[in-house]
């Protein structure tokens, strides 16, 4: 597996970023393939040293092929492209500007130290799968798990997590803990619904989206040397966070500036340096 060495470089502090993290407005045509995001080049010499944003397809149980809009493609292209965008901005990290989508049993999966997973609540492994996101993981990748909500499609995505290591169990991480301090400091584990119920709950101050979903829970899945492996945002969706911040300014500044891409960038650092 590609190794990285790298020293993540944040432009400004969490309190006083606003000059660099400006919200940008989404403004795009059918035409443009990149929905408004801005692109960069890459430097040749070192293209395969970047850091790339891997979304990983899967097959689910309602019946969402891999090829079709499935739940793995939940806030796809838009997150993917904005959050590139952030990091390629806001850090020293040099991003690839397009991001990837492929499956866990794709050969190349073994060119990319970090993977994303979207809304599992209903994913389902194959077993080929199973044995091999164990040896990816097991031999440096990391795992980021985002966008499910409530008991049931938490019990889903554990007995599908427990296929992969049946001797290992989520923990919850403590608030504590360096990855939601590691670059921005953050004071809460945040909870970040989607746009919709964001402005629907706004003026009762509701953040969850389910009546058994109103704490965010982050666990992780540690290695035997204690390397973290994975890391489960549960009751919780960064991704919208990211795709939808150029549509409404009170939620970029309470969701996408705030906790999405501060906790986003955190994850990334901390996996890429531990």
């Amino acid at each position: 597996m590609k190794r990285f060495s790298i020293c993540i470089l944040i432009v400004g502090l969490m309190g006083g970023i606003g000059w660099v993290f400006a919200q940008r407005y989404q403004r795009y045509n059918r035409r443009d393939n990149r929905r408004g995001v801005p692109t960069w080049e890459i430097d040749k010499e070192f293209a395969a040293d970047v850091f790339t944003f891997v979304r990983i397809r899967y097959s689910s149980g309602y019946g969402y092929g891999r090829r079709g809009r499935g739940r793995w493609a939940t806030d796809y292209p838009d997150s993917d492209l904005n959050f590139s965008y952030r990091l390629q901005q806001l850090t020293s990290m040099q991003v690839d500007p397009r991001g990837k989508v492929i499956e866990l049993t794709d050969l190349e999966l073994l060119d990319y130290p970090f993977i994303y997973i979207v809304e599992p609540g209903d994913l389902m492994f194959s077993e080929a799968e199973v044995q091999i996101l164990r040896e990816y993981l097991l031999n440096g990748g990391f795992l980021m798990v985002d966008d499910f909500w409530g008991e049931e499609e938490w019990w889903n995505f554990h007995y599908e997590i427990k296929r992969v290591f049946p001797d290992r169990e989520p923990v919850e991480l403590k608030l504590d803990h360096p990855i939601f301090h590691c670059v921005f400091d953050l004071k809460e584990k945040p909870q970040i619904p989607s746009i919709n119920h964001a402005l629907s709950g706004r003026a009762a101050g509701i953040t969850w989206e389910r009546e058994d979903a109103r704490i965010p829970h982050y666990k992780a899945l540690y290695d035997d040397k204690g390397r973290m492996m994975a890391i489960i945002c549960h009751n919780t969706d960064l991704g919208d966070g990211w795709e939808r911040e150029g549509e409404n300014e009170w939620y970029f500044h309470e969701f996408s500036e705030k906790k999405a891409y501060p906790l986003g960038i955190n994850i990334i650092f901390y996996a890429m340096t531990h």
